[in-house]
């Protein structure tokens, strides 16, 4: 690259275009870039993947870890509405100016090498983190686990939080197929979490093959609990009496449980108090995930976008209370089971405010909205109908239908893909939606 942009939003946009794949699995590319930079970390590394639940569970390690006084990087993916919210150093998202000095370090040795967008971006957090003489790394991965970009370091600590349907065209059409993709990330002779109750046999064969330390939820740690607090007990270690976290949702402990087993694995290295674990599960802060926004009607908003996530976000809706109609603003990645999605929440929404979403690999309102009828949805967009299907050509118009037609005792569910809560989000912040 001759002339190297300046700005982020110059680099970003650059960094759509260089790769003629979005999605180009395989590790020899990304691992030869990172061996010309020298990208290694002297602190303990925890790599969290898994179909639901990898971002919940990644942001209570960071509080946690922060709570106990320690340094912590912490990488997601994607970002609901700024880039640099992937890159976050002591709960603070990376500068523009940190950015783009890591994206020229990458350019720098990238030669002759293509890298897609998440490569590039991900060799560029690493880097930033390595330099940033943090006390520990938080790596969430972004698609599958075995070929996932974030698989070229060697965690020291691995956790699968859970194994369900999703992203098929790269991982296989079965659990027993995905597991093992994502098992890829353990390692021999280093801890491997797995925080799904039914794990596939895939990752438990893979796991032994590779001498991984197995830890398995019900075998190895479990939790227990009343309405009040709840208990955590692990090989060797209990927590006793702490606060339920502050995210929301009946699966938050299997996270939660998942996340200390971690800590247990790591505790000659990273050892962390009662105190601490308390604080960082209350204080604990993760937008988008049945996030549960002040004031009437009452707003959710959750990036559940396939059927496992979309059945945890109908339990969770159920558990809410009594509220006389639900709006849902939805949209969806065509690639998607879209239909799985529907049948899950078909029964709890009223009225369906459908919406286009900003990629073209997006499903359409109107493909949404064939989706519906098919599951038996029946339209009647009649004013005072009972259920109503409409369209619209963004998440903020789709969600400043809802808003005026809900009343204040009502509620609007926002999920589906990123870029649905992402637009209503935007929208807010904006203040567009009257």
């Amino acid at each position: 690259m001759q002339n190297l942009p300046s700005t982020l939003t110059e680099w970003l946009s650059v960094l759509e275009k260089m790769h003629p794949k979005a999605i180009d699995m395989g590790l020899d590319r990304v691992r030869q870039v990172k061996d010309r930079l020298g990208i290694q970390f002297d602190c303990p590394v925890i790599i969290v993947g898994g179909t639901n639940g990898k971002g919940s569970t990644c942001a209570m390690l960071e509080s946690i870890l922060m709570h106990a006084g320690y340094r912590v990087g912490l990488y997601t993916s994607p970002h609901l509405l700024d880039f640099n919210e992937r890159a976050r150093v002591n709960g603070e998202p990376a500068s523009d100016a940190a950015l783009v000095e890591q994206f020229a370090a990458v350019e720098g040795q990238r030669g002759d090498v293509s890298l897609t967008y998440f490569e590039f971006t991900t060799l560029a957090i690493l880097r930033l983190f390595a330099e940033a003489k943090l006390d520990a790394v938080i790596l969430e991965v972004g698609l599958g686990g075995r070929l996932d970009a974030v698989n070229i370091v060697d965690a020291d600590v691995s956790i699968v939080t859970s194994v369900d349907i999703d992203h098929t065209e790269f991982l296989g059409n079965t659990r027993e197929e995905i597991g093992f993709e994502k098992a890829g990330i353990f390692r021999s002779g280093k801890a491997a979490i797995c925080g799904d109750p039914v794990p596939p046999k895939s990752l438990i064969d893979h796991a032994a093959a590779i001498g991984a330390e197995l830890w398995l939820f019900g075998r190895d740690f479990n939790y227990s609990g009343d309405k009040q607090q709840w208990n955590y007990g692990g090989r060797g270690q209990r927590r006793n009496s702490l606060g339920y976290p502050s995210l929301r949702g009946a699966n938050q402990l299997l996270n939660a449980s998942a996340a200390l087993a971690a800590l247990e694995a790591l505790r000659d290295r990273l050892p962390v108090g009662a105190q601490e674990v308390r604080n960082g599960l209350v204080m604990v802060e993760l937008p988008g995930r049945f996030q549960v926004l002040p004031g009437r009607p009452s707003v959710v908003l959750d990036v559940a976008h396939n059927p496992h996530a979309a059945a945890t976000l109908a339990q969770n809706l159920n558990n809410m209370g009594f509220h006389p109609y639900t709006y849902a603003v939805f949209g969806a990645m065509q690639d998607k089971d879209i239909a799985g999605v529907v049948a899950h929440l078909k029964d709890i929404v009223d009225h369906w405010c459908l919406t286009d979403l900003p990629l073209p690999r997006a499903a359409t309102a109107e493909q949404l909205k064939q989706t519906l009828l098919d599951a038996g949805i029946a339209q009647n967009a009649a004013p005072g109908s009972e259920r109503t299907i409409q369209t619209f050509d963004s998440p903020a118009a789709a969600y400043a239908n809802a808003l005026s037609r809900a009343g204040e005792n009502d509620r609007i569910a926002v999920f589906g893909s990123f870029l649905t809560v992402a637009g209503v989000m935007e929208a807010k912040r904006s203040g567009k939606p009257a």
